[in-house]
Formats: C-alpha cells, sequence, structure tokens
C-alpha cells in the first residue's frame, strides 16, 4: 500500500552524471566556455541506471531534481527530461549568479526541502556533495556508473558553475 504523495518520502536525483552522460560536452569546460556547455546539455544521453534507479524510487517516492545547472537553464533542462521519458519536475536548479561550491547550494537546498518532507535517499556523482552530505547524516549516494571528470568536479567545486 502506498502513502498519499504529499506523506510520501522524497528521492533526490542529481542530473549530470547520474541521469544526463555529459561526457560529450565536457571539452568545453577546459576552455570555460560555460554557456556551450550547458546550450550542448539537449544532446546528453540518458544514463540508463540512473533512469531505473529513479523508476524503482517512483514506486515508493516522489523523485526532485536537485542540479547544479543554472537557473537559466530550466527550459532546456526540463525538454531534456521529457523527451527522455523522465517526469520534468519538480526541479530545484541553482540561482544563476551563485557560484558557490555545489556541496553548499545542495546542503541548502535539501534542508529548506526537509522542513517540510522526509528525505529518503539522494543520488549524486560529486564525491564532495556526497561528502558533506553523509557527514550531516542525509541518506546520500554516490553514482558511480558514470566515471567521475577532474574537469566537471573543478567546475561544481572550485567555480560553482554546475
Amino acid at each position: 500500500m502506498t502513502r498519499p504523495a504529499d506523506h510520501r518520502p522524497l528521492a533526490v536525483f542529481d542530473i549530470d552524471g547520474v541521469l544526463a552522460d555529459v561526457s560529450h560536452r565536457l571539452h568545453f569546460l577546459d576552455v570555460h566556455r560555460w554557456e556551450k556547455f550547458f546550450a550542448a546539455a539537449h544532446a546528453d544521453p540518458l544514463l540508463d541506471e540512473g533512469a531505473e534507479r529513479l523508476r524503482a524510487a517512483q514506486a515508493d517516492h516522489d523523485v526532485v531534481y536537485l542540479t547544479g545547472r543554472p537557473e537559466r537553464n530550466r527550459r532546456l533542462t526540463e525538454t531534456w527530461l521529457a523527451r527522455v521519458g523522465l517526469p520534468t519536475g519538480p526541479l530545484f536548479m541553482r540561482p544563476d549568479d551563485d557560484h558557490r561550491p555545489a556541496r553548499w547550494v545542495k546542503r541548502e537546498v535539501l534542508r529548506l526541502l526537509a522542513r517540510e518532507r522526509e528525505i529518503a535517499m539522494i543520488l549524486d556523482d560529486d564525491p564532495a556533495v556526497v561528502r558533506v552530505l553523509a557527514e550531516d547524516g542525509w541518506p546520500v549516494e554516490l553514482a558511480t556508473w558514470l566515471p567521475h571528470s577532474s574537469t566537471l568536479q573543478d567546475a561544481q567545486e572550485n567555480q560553482g558553475r554546475t
């Protein structure tokens, strides 16, 4: 028996590196071409492992996305989610002018979400995010099906861009 939607716990999924294979656009980060990096997200292949985990979570959880992508990429992200057959939201994104490391942005959003709902699982590919959230006691797991890129990690943690 499932609980009503507003009483079901949340499953929180990152997008890049968990659901979206960003490998084809990492070269833009080497030269700090942020807009080209994000604009190419429409062509990301779906990562089957992440999609399977999300679909399994939907049985007992409400799924939300928590991404370091900037807010200005909301429409592109929602369009991509719909194209690959995933729910389009709720979608929590980084404010356009927020360049803090991903671990602090995501921690802040999770604290706000936890005021209203139980957070039962978090899936992220960034080891720094996972480390901080685990230290705080969150039920977080490191997604390992796409090899983590040092270029992407630098963008997430040192440049606050994704």
